[in-house]
Parts: structure tokens; sequence; C-alpha cells
């Protein structure tokens, strides 16, 4: 039989198979009714299914299923989404079909484990998918930092993620900063500095633009939950001196406590208030902020 009757058969194969999914998952879609979109139920969940069906074309299927990933993720971000039922689902069988995918390990993981509208809020399944990349891929010390970074930050775990970077500094060729992260943590683990050098050092080893952005908008939160505190004692430092409150940063510059009016890190003028209380002009503006906000406040959904 000549190689181009083969090809012939092996694409009548895979339309054939797709078409049977297709319609099996309209079945599905009907039997299941409006609990669920055609959407959400469009991947067949078992990597095994998939590679007998991909005849050895697992690479790809593999890209397929984390171009997925990827638009579910986005998809349910822009929506400012509180589940996220198959982001780990996509990204387990991304990794069951291609275990060397690193991408899908390093910003699949962040995307499960930061809380909900920015992720799906399970750190603990993201630990699982960075560890079985580590099993996969154990001399890659990237996925060490990222297993280090989501015990510090979202599992609050700091004996775990200084176990973590002490493993990545140990890989050939890690970089010496995981060495130094190692120490740290058991010093200065809830400290801010740390938490700053963390996110610069994720913008900094990054090329995806989302990562880098999420990033970014974390160290500008930062910057402001250091400065306001600093900021408020330094208006109590002026009643201190004058028996009263300041009634505007101008005051405060002429008594020599401020070099200028304090701007956050949109550029805009932190707000005075009467109480002698600093707030953000705009707190929508700076996300996963702490301080500078009225007690109670949340973000605005975005608009649709």
């Amino acid at each position: 039989m000549s190689r181009s009757r083969i090809n012939r058969g092996v694409l009548i194969l895979l339309v054939a198979a797709f078409v049977g999914s297709i319609f099996a998952l309209r079945q599905a879609e009907e039997v299941r009714g409006k609990q669920a979109t055609l959407e959400e139920v469009l991947y067949i969940p078992s990597a095994q299914t998939l590679k007998r069906m991909g005849l050895g074309y697992t690479g790809l299927l593999a890209d397929i299923y984390w171009t997925r990933a990827v638009q579910y993720y986005g998809g349910k971000h822009h929506e400012e989404a509180m589940r996220y039922d198959l982001l780990y689902p996509l990204l387990d069988i991304t990794t069951d079909l291609d275990p060397h995918l690193i991408v899908a390990y390093e910003f699949g993981s962040v995307f499960l484990s930061q809380p909900p509208p920015a992720g799906a809020g399970q750190p603990d399944k993201a630990v699982a998918l960075v560890e079985k990349g580590i099993r996969a891929n154990p001399d890659y010390w990237r996925l060490y930092f990222t297993l280090g970074f989501i015990h510090y930050f979202d599992r609050k775990d700091y004996k775990a993620a200084a176990e973590a970077f002490d493993r990545g500094s140990k890989v050939p060729h890690a970089h010496p900063w995981l060495k130094v992260m190692a120490a740290q943590m058991a010093e200065h683990a809830n400290d801010p500095a740390t938490a700053i050098q963390l996110w610069e050092a994720l913008y900094n080893t990054t090329e995806d633009k989302m990562i880098k952005e999420n990033a970014a908008q974390h160290l500008a939160a930062l910057q402001v939950d250091l400065l306001v505190p600093q900021l408020e004692q330094r208006v109590n430092l002026f009643r201190q001196r004058t028996g009263r409150l300041p009634s505007s940063w101008h005051e405060m510059v002429h008594e020599g406590l401020l070099r200028g009016i304090p701007l956050d890190p949109t550029k805009t003028p932190y707000k005075l208030m009467p109480d002698g209380s600093v707030h953000v002009e705009k707190p929508e503006n700076l996300p996963f902020i702490t301080k500078g906000v009225s007690p109670g406040w949340k973000n605005p959904p975005k608009s649709r």
C-alpha cells in the first residue's frame, strides 16, 4: 500500500473520530442540560484515550490541550469567574500527553493557585501539578522556584517554600538566588521585602505577558501596602508636634515630614483623610492592595 493511501486513511480516521466526539459531546450537553455549555464538555477527559486516538501525535495533542487550557483560563479570568472547574483537568491531561511541556507546569500552576477571580484558588492542585513536572523534569530548576512561590504566597507554608527553594538550589546549574531564598525563608518568611523579591524574580524571569502583568500588579500593591502605614505614621508625628491633624500634604512638606506630595504607583496623589488615615484615590486601578482603602471595600467588577 502506498504512503499516500496510508496518510489518507489516517486522516479519514482522525476526522471520523473528531466528528464522533462532537456528536457524543453534543448528546452529553443535551443530557446535562443548562448546567454545562458545549465549551465546558468539549474535551476528552482521558489522556490514554487521546493517545490511542492520536495515533502517535501526542505532542500535537498536548499543544492543543495547552491552548485550550489557556483559552479557558483567559475567558474565565475576563469574566471574573469564581470557578475554574476544568482548568486542572485540562492541565493534567496536557502534561500526561507531554510530560516535558514545561510551560504547562510553570504558568498553569500560577493560573491554578491564585485566589478567584484572578485564578482557580486551588493551590494544593497547583502544587500537585508542579511536583508532577519535577518528577518528569528533575533537572529544571525553575519548577522548584515555582513550587516555592506557590507555597509562599498561596499556601502560606513558609517551611515548604524553604524546602522547595533548597531542593532547587541543588539542581545542576540552578540559579544561586534559590539558595539565598531558602535561607531567607527561615529568617524573614513573612517580610514584605521578601515578597517583593519573589514577585520581582517572577517578573524578570517570565516571558508570558499575562504572568508579567500579574506580577507587576502585585509589585505595585506591595509598594502601596508598605508606604501607606509609613505615611500614616508621619501624619501621627505631625499631630504630636502640632496638636492637630494636617489638612493637606503641603503642611507636612512644610513641617519637613515629607519631601513632596506622595504618589501611588499610578502617579496619582494619595488622599489625606480628615481622620488622618491615608487612602488610594482610585483603588480599582491597583488590584491586590490591602492598605489605603475603606473597610469592606471590594474591587468593582469589570464592565462586560
